[in-house]
């Protein structure tokens, strides 16, 4: 230190000229934080758009989002069915129920039509034109093998029409969890009411209007629910099912339904005989015969018409019914579908009893094509 210089002087000289080096480098630093968030946030919005960027930066905010909290996002059905959600969050999800009964907006009932498939759609033709003219009375959900992907062009109904899928096996409890995910998948849109269990091998056997007409006007729903007492009725009923079934109440059905939106809800809710079916109805106990009968018996047997709406042959024999090919196309074929049928349509006497049929092969379709404007009316 230089004689005669105060140290405190010289110490706050020193200081005074740092501050300035220090207040510098932290507006450098600033500057260049606020360059990266800049560059970051570009970047997030070009790639993952404006709400996702503003809902994981600041999550905060999406409550005070007019859009979030308007009514279209209670009623609007969901424009991608595909989601991540297991089956026990979708069945958990799908059986929300308004209590007020009073829709508050104009509500356009929509049937569903769920097609149950191994994978492509051979028919899908014959459903284009069935469907063609008619946007905004029914919707479409499709369930096929997780590993099969759908190429219908966007200007199919079918187009994105999917749902999230796993293997399904005939006769099993698998094939009732896929069922009950096509209703519950359904019953996420709420302008649902009936709902239509369809294969890859049905046809319509009525025009549009018709169909709609016949299901919506009805008041049963349309499965069928009988006591057998033969081998293959209670002869399949295991003792083990004992308080939730009794024998008494064991019915057996076709696999292919209408059930109204009440029903829906019962299936897609059920905890209560969904595990002694599980765990007690199974090869030769065909579950899918046996289950959705029962328990909708016990529940609703005063809304069902048991019934089926979808005709099948069985009068070759055997565990299947009847598959019908290009040649069997005919209108001997028609006639026999259409004639001779006596049944009860809201406790009247009826000669159309069946809206749909199964099974046609893919060799069938250019035929009924040809047949479809004179025998199906579309």
């Amino acid at each position: 230190m230089e004689e005669g210089k105060d140290p405190v002087a010289v110490t706050r000289t020193g200081q005074t000229r740092a501050l300035p080096q220090r207040l510098l480098k932290l507006l450098v630093l600033f500057l260049g934080l606020c360059s990266t968030f800049s560059v970051v946030s570009i970047y997030m919005i070009r790639y993952f758009g404006v709400n996702s960027v503003v809902t994981s930066v600041r999550p905060t905010l999406l409550p005070c989002n007019n859009e979030a909290l308007s009514l279209d996002q209670w009623i609007k059905p969901p424009m991608n069915l595909m989601h991540k959600m297991s089956d026990e969050e979708l069945f958990w999800r799908a059986s929300f129920v308004p209590r007020v009964k009073k829709y508050p907006f104009q509500r356009v009932p929509k049937i569903a039509f769920m097609f149950l498939t191994k994978g492509p759609l051979p028919l899908a033709p014959l459903w284009e034109r069935f469907f063609k003219g008619h946007e905004g009375r029914y919707s479409i959900y499709v369930h096929s093998l997780p590993s099969f992907e759908a190429d219908f062009p966007s200007s199919s109904v079918f187009y994105k029409r999917q749902i999230p899928s796993q293997v399904s096996e005939w006769g099993k409890m698998s094939m009732v969890d896929a069922e009950r995910r096509l209703l519950a998948n359904a019953l996420l849109d709420i302008s649902n009411e009936w709902f239509v269990l369809l294969s890859e091998s049905c046809i319509p056997l009525y025009n549009f209007s018709m169909v709609h007409n016949y299901i919506t006007r009805s008041k049963y729903s349309f499965m069928g629910a009988f006591d057998d007492p033969g081998p293959y009725g209670r002869g399949r009923y295991n003792d083990n099912m004992l308080p939730e079934v009794n024998i008494t109440d064991w019915r057996k059905g076709s696999q292919w339904f209408e059930i109204n939106r009440k029903l829906a809800l019962y299936i897609v809710e059920d905890t209560k005989f969904y595990p002694k079916f599980s765990e007690f109805c199974k090869p030769a106990c065909y579950v899918d015969e046996h289950y959705f009968p029962t328990m909708l018996t016990i529940q609703a047997a005063n809304l069902l018409a048991n019934r089926s709406i979808t005709w099948v042959d069985w009068s070759r024999g055997g565990a299947h019914p009847a598959t019908f090919g290009g040649s069997d196309i005919t209108e001997v074929l028609f006639k026999k579908i259409f004639e001779g049928h006596n049944c009860l349509y809201n406790d009247k006497p009826s000669s159309i009893c069946y809206l749909f049929a199964r099974k046609f092969s893919p060799s069938a379709l250019e035929a009924l094509f040809l047949l479809a404007p004179k025998f199906l009316g579309f």
